[in-house]
């Protein structure tokens, strides 16, 4: 398989822009697209069977003894090293992260731990549920760039109390684009009794995922950035003596019905993201998954060499921690306030056809490059030109 963009024949995607940005939305190939839309048409076909008999198991058809959401979550969990009976399917990671931290006991006084790198909705989340129950939400500073992994762990660690009910991490942080030592956070937060929850919205499919390895409690992410996947599909990953608490989001037929039902008995909605799946997974098999996450890395290693060469901006993030994507700093004279991030970022997709993550932070512009199959080098030295000319204008 030759990775570049010769690959963009597996996907819908315009030819004519730069897509540097696929783990902001993802972007599904055509394949998972043909295969979703066989099962919608299956479904329209006979939708009170598809829906009522075929999807959960409730009143199955002769014949069928797996449902189809057992099928697909069976497929989900072996390419992220689970055991099906500990996965449900979701519609998203805000979704599972949503269940976990509306279910996790909180009183008075209690603490949940987070860094300042979470996502905003998933902060957003943790500061509601705190917020409802009167506890505390303590943000962590990390330091960035980070000197290496265990300066995070340090940090996290060194935020714990006598209070502290819940950590909430990252595995790939979306703003700035490390890959965070998961497992030795678990570790370190299991040895002072504390729960650890991770939100994983961009690991599966980027980076190799192995999630008993990691020691976590919860674990929820997408499915449909890099692991190709239509939108929207995700999934929620509980530890098996963690499962008991967990309630979904939305009050269905499932509740206090144990976890598969709880997340499996759901109002109608379109279940074929989640049924298609599998299939992106096939594709990331036949494509080799090993050589695509090697290329997927060594592009965004690349990445941020070339651009910060090219810009005269510091790189200083440590290759451990970069997966498919990575984030460098913009010049200064290209301004700092998210006012200048959008007019920028508008500019590039309009003037010079690069569609790329930017956003204001610490008093600069930062762009995070994702690192797809269809990308390759000339991709990069686009970016990293178009970006030059501005800052020769402003001057």
């Amino acid at each position: 398989m030759t990775f570049g963009r010769g690959m963009l024949e597996h996907w819908l995607l315009d030819p004519s822009v730069i897509y540097l940005n696929h783990g902001t939305v993802g972007a599904t190939p055509r394949r998972v697209l043909r295969k979703q839309q066989e099962l919608r048409d299956e479904m329209e076909r006979q939708p009170s069977q598809f829906m009522l008999r075929e999807l959960n198991g409730e009143s199955p058809m002769p014949g069928r003894t797996v449902s189809r959401l057992r099928e697909a979550s069976a497929a989900v969990a072996g390419f992220v090293g689970a055991d099906a009976n500990d996965l449900v399917l979701v519609s998203n990671v805000t979704t599972a992260m949503n269940a976990v931290l509306g279910s996790v006991s909180l009183t008075a006084g209690d603490e949940v731990v987070m860094t300042d790198l979470a996502y905003g909705a998933i902060t957003n989340t943790a500061r509601v549920a705190c917020d409802r129950s009167g506890a505390r939400l303590r943000i962590v500073s990390i330091a960035y760039p980070p000197r290496d992994a265990g300066e995070v762990v340090e940090a996290i660690v060194g935020a714990i109390g006598a209070r502290t009910k819940l950590v909430v991490i990252d595995h790939i942080t979306a703003r700035t684009a490390l890959v965070l030592p998961v497992a030795e956070i678990a570790a370190a937060c299991h040895a002072r009794g504390v729960p650890v929850l991770v939100d994983g919205a961009h690991a599966p499919g980027a980076i190799p995922l192995d999630i008993r390895s990691l020691g976590v409690d919860w674990y929820g992410a997408n499915l449909h950035k890099w692991a190709h996947a239509p939108r929207s599909c995700g999934f929620l990953w509980a530890a098996p003596e963690r499962q008991d608490i967990l309630h979904a989001p939305v009050v269905s037929w499932g509740r206090d019905r144990g976890f598969h039902h709880e997340f499996e008995h759901t109002p109608t909605t379109d279940p074929t993201s989640l049924l298609a799946a599998p299939e992106g997974i096939a594709l990331l098999r036949e494509w080799n998954f090993d050589a695509c996450v090697d290329y997927m890395h060594g592009l965004a290693t690349e990445a941020a060499a070339l651009l910060t060469e090219s810009w005269g901006t510091p790189s200083e993030v440590p290759e451990t921690m970069i997966g498919a994507m990575v984030t460098v700093p913009l010049p200064h004279e290209l301004g700092g306030t998210d006012a200048d991030a959008t007019r920028l970022r508008l500019a590039l997709l309009v003037e010079d056809r690069i569609e790329v993550q930017l956003h204001a932070w610490q008093g600069r512009l930062w762009i995070r490059v994702s690192a797809q199959v269809y990308n390759d080098r000339t991709d990069l030295v686009r970016l990293g030109d178009a970006v030059a000319r501005r800052c020769t204008q402003t001057i």
